[in-house]
This record gives C-alpha cells, structure tokens and sequence, in this order.
C-alpha cells in the first residue's frame, strides 16, 4: 500500500516514516525541505507547501491513505501557522477524495480524571499553549465535518525520541498514566501505534491516545 505522510521529516514524522517503510509501504513523503530526507528504497521525497492547497490537491488525488504529521513549532506564530496549513490539508483531502486521513495530534486536549482538559489544568505549560491549542482545534475541525473518514492520535503528556518496544497501551479520550503517575511514550513506539490504525482500522472517525 502506498501512504502519503505530510511533515515526514519532523521529529513524529520521521518516526512514522520508518515505521512504514520498516512494514513494506510506498512512502510518499511531502516536505517543505526535501534535502533532509534520503533517498532509500520505498520512499519518493515531494518538495511542497501544504499551504499551496490547489497543489496538495493534485498530489492527494484518490490516495487511500494520508497521514498529516506536520507541526508549526518553528513558525512565528504557530496556532496561525498551523490552523492555516491544517485547513489546506482538510479542503485538498476532501476534494481529492482521500480514503482516509489520520492525523498526529496533540496530548493536551485529552481529559483528565475530572473531565476537565489537560489544556485547562494550572499547571499546564505556558510556552506549549500555542501549539496544543491549535492542535485541539484542529480535533474540533474534524469533528465538526463528515467528509472524511479520520482518526487523530494523541499522544502521552510526553513523547521523547526513543526505541520502538511494542509494548503500550492504548486509550480514547482521557489521558493515560502509569502506575507512578507518568504520561510517557517514546516517538517510535507512536508511529507503530498510528501504522496498526492504519492497518486494523479500529478508531475511525475519532480520537485515540497511546502512552505506556
């Protein structure tokens, strides 16, 4: 199968990247930045901005598979940024007729215990709320529409580049912890997570989270 994954040289990205290639996917990589990425079996590199819509359109035309793992963290303003871009991906997806979108999405809109957001809660990062609120809002963007079959993947509190180990857990709307109290899940672990969703098809048209 062939899969299209938008942001594939970023720090989620380049995890999910390997795992498909590491399971025998047709990679198509589309970057802003084709120079980071080499050349390997498998994998055919697009130098694109999400942003140019009327071109993701073209590139997305009947693809059964689209992964967006693109972040704004380098952008002056990132919830702008990444709003923007997000909405290009949503309208080129759909008027492409794309299969199925799934997207790397943010931890910050899971629940916590009390319902309440992990975004809400005072001890939330100040210098992380750009990001994660555009990302919640890019959930409510695909929940508000039914154009698209999608899936949107949150990650623990906190993902780290580490080793795939295949041994995690996986949840819905509230945040997962360990038996410490720790949120946690490693890069690789994540991006075998989002290809088994891509695979066995088991939270479409919603969100799901994975942590340890």
């Amino acid at each position: 199968m062939e899969l299209v994954i938008l942001g594939a040289s970023g720090f989620i990205g380049s995890a999910i990247t390997a795992e498909a290639l590491s399971r025998g996917y047709q990679v198509t990589a589309v970057v802003s930045r084709p120079e980071r990425l080499t050349a390997q079996p498998g994998l055919t590199v697009v130098g694109l901005d999400i942003n140019d819509t009327k071109t993701l359109t073209q590139l997305l035309q009947n693809k059964a598979v689209v992964i967006s793992a693109f972040s704004g963290h380098a952008q002056q303003d990132v919830k702008a940024y990444y709003l923007h871009a997000f909405q290009s991906v949503l309208a080129a997806a759909t008027a492409a007729k794309v299969g199925r979108l799934l997207v790397v999405g943010g931890a910050a809109s899971l629940l916590l215990p009390d319902n309440s957001r992990l975004l809400d809660s005072p001890q939330f990062p100040p210098e992380y709320r750009a990001t994660a609120e555009a990302a919640a809002d890019a959930l409510h963007l695909l929940q508000q529409q039914h154009a698209l079959n999608w899936s949107f993947l949150s990650p623990a509190a906190e993902i780290f580049a580490g080793a795939k180990t295949g041994r995690f857990r996986l949840g819905l709307d509230h945040l997962l912890t360990d038996e410490t109290g720790k949120s946690r899940i490693a890069n690789a672990d994540y991006a075998a997570a989002l290809l088994d969703e891509v695979e066995q098809l088991k939270h479409q048209n919603r969100r799901f989270t994975v942590a340890y």
